[in-house]
């Protein structure tokens, strides 16, 4: 069985992600069952970083001026971290990867895009962060780019709000 896809439709254009819910069944699922509920749809990117990341879904973030932006927590609660030994995924670019505060079973909503090679962020790295990848851009590697690039102010929040119109999910 093939691995579901998902259109993210933002304002700077469309980006197509394949779901590892064969390798990361527990955050994928978290990812999709969000998604399918329309929890993602009219959020802003609340973090970008040049040469770095993107980041998404918070619920403050709605307001994409909300000073709480990059705070929220998930609807559905925190997930356990989901670090599997036959699933060694490393943050390379274009991967998507689960955010959380630092502390264990943190992840819940928000995610972010990876736009180069952070490896120092792979949850099998002797680094302290630990995020574990659970999807991978297959089309519109440009428009992350135009994300990616798009002006911010000191806080990494874009200066034109970026948002995410809609998240179509195709199984």
């Amino acid at each position: 069985m093939a691995n579901p896809t998902a259109v993210l439709n933002t304002s700077l254009g469309e980006i197509t992600v394949e779901i590892f819910v064969d390798q990361m069944p527990a955050t994928a699922g978290n990812f999709l069952d969000l998604a399918k509920s329309g929890f993602y749809d009219g959020l802003h990117f609340h973090r970008v970083i040049e040469n770095f990341m993107v980041q998404f879904g918070c619920p403050h973030s709605r307001d994409p001026e909300s000073s709480r932006a990059g705070t929220g927590d998930s609807p559905n609660g925190r997930i356990a971290d989901e670090f599997p030994d036959d699933a060694k995924l490393s943050n390379e670019p274009g991967t998507l990867s689960m955010a959380n505060t630092g502390q264990p079973d943190s992840g819940g909503c928000q995610f972010f895009i990876n736009t180069v090679h952070n490896d120092s962020l792979d949850w099998f790295s002797s680094g302290r962060s630990k995020h574990p990848v659970f999807g991978r851009v297959v089309d519109g590697m440009d428009v992350l780019k135009k994300v990616e690039t798009t002006p911010t102010d000191g806080g990494d929040r874009p200066i034109e709000p970026v948002q995410m119109i809609t998240i179509t999910v195709s199984e």
